[in-house]
């Protein structure tokens, strides 16, 4: 399989785009567009990563209104990039379609869902990568491959005629090289009633640590921040040693719920082939009860009271995107799913309160390979940390 299957779905000339006037002069003119394989396009195949989801769907008759202002704002769609089956993984990887290879650090993981639009955005194919995000689909590829992302508030972007994950979690997001082309992105899809500033003159700004049992920020982190003259205000956020784990678990569960709710019927009739990782989680998601999910709703309500009371006299939350750098291609397996509980202790808070993140790719390790910081905001804060993430960008370089 060629290196470009690996990385697009679908490459070439779309044939249904109607001649726009307005293109050339459009906030996005010029700029090269990928669309995650999640986003119907129609007369375009959605392949949500997996044959068997190909071949049991009609092609789509309407496209996704995301992709649609995106196209009238002049950007040129390059092609629909390779996805995570049906996007349920952080890695990357797809053993139907192989997998996209990281350009930052070929050896390591270029993380999922969206790897193909942060791959085809890392290697220059493209200048906009459009994805997904429900437990962390924008953000660690984005950290993985040294690029900037967003998630966005719950519920904000249009998730029509879209394959969902689990809609209790799903966002739309988009991966950039640069701050301005994320902000000029979010100028486009986000409403335009959203505040694009925080309103304090002097940025207040929270740091999460933890008690005790792990290092959430490494030294590259603590000399990042330290450099940080538009975030002088900074006030830790203590956690319990269990906190992270408590939110990795309540997510799993909500989402695994959500997930078979989705797909349940569609996996049972018809028995679709999926990597092995990726098989087992849907058998596990079929395992979960009512019970289960009133628990776990339970839980959440009281880890969004603790999210929410870190915001008291403060504009945003800094944390890491991920653990560190991308883990190595071929890690153990074992030690993968203890690294993907970890990850998703971090991405949960966003998903369990719907809240908008922001990945900086300002850091690397010893070899090079990147990883970062991210801005945590309140619901609708999208454009206030698009505009911060390009003042930050402009204050380090």
């Amino acid at each position: 399989m060629s290196l470009d299957q690996r990385v697009f779905a679908w490459r070439g000339h779309y044939p249904n785009t109607k001649p726009n006037p307005c293109a050339e002069s459009g906030r996005l003119a010029g700029l090269r567009l990928g669309v995650k394989d999640l986003f119907h396009i129609a007369g375009l195949p959605t392949a949500a990563g997996n044959p068997d989801w190909l071949a049991s769907h009609p092609i789509p008759e309407q496209t996704s209104p995301v992709v649609t202002q995106l196209l009238n704002a002049g950007t040129e769609l390059v092609g629909k990039t390779q996805t995570d089956e049906l996007a349920y993984s952080l890695n990357g990887l797809n053993i139907h379609y192989g997998a996209p290879i990281n350009p930052a650090c070929p050896e390591r993981l270029p993380g999922g869902s969206s790897s193909g639009s942060a791959v085809a955005v890392a290697a220059g194919d493209i200048d906009i990568g459009l994805g997904t995000d429900t437990g962390g689909s924008i953000r660690v590829p984005a950290s993985y491959n040294g690029l900037f992302g967003i998630r966005t508030s719950h519920g904000l972007i249009s998730s029509e005629q879209m394959v969902p994950l689990a809609p209790l979690f799903d966002t739309v997001g988009w991966l950039t090289r640069d701050a301005e082309t994320l902000a000029q992105v979010g100028e486009v899809l986000l409403p335009a009633e959203l505040a694009p500033r925080f309103p304090h003159r002097s940025l207040r700004a929270a740091l999460l640590l933890p008690l005790q049992n792990g290092v959430l920020w490494s030294p590259e982190h603590q000399t990042w921040l330290k450099q940080q003259t538009l975030l002088p205000a900074v006030k830790p956020i203590l956690l319990n040693s269990d906190w992270l784990t408590r939110a990795s678990q309540c997510f799993r569960t909500l989402q695994g719920r959500a997930i078979w709710q989705t797909h349940g019927e569609w996996i049972t009739a018809n028995q679709p082939t999926f990597a092995p990782d990726i098989h087992a989680r849907f058998q596990w998601c079929a395992t979960l009860t009512d019970a289960d999910q009133t628990a776990a709703e339970t839980e959440r309500a009281s880890l969004q009271a603790d999210i929410e009371g870190w915001f008291t006299d403060v504009d945003l939350i800094l944390l890491p995107t991920t653990p560190g750098p991308a883990p190595l291609l071929g890690a153990d397996s074992q030690w993968m799913d203890s690294y993907r509980s970890q990850l998703m202790g971090l991405t949960a808070p966003a998903g369990l309160a719907g809240l908008p993140q922001v990945h900086l790719p300002v850091l690397g390790d010893e070899q090079g390979a990147p990883y970062g910081v991210s801005l945590l905001g309140r619901r609708g804060d999208d454009k206030a940390l698009l505009q911060l993430a390009l003042d930050l960008s402009g204050a380090s370089s």
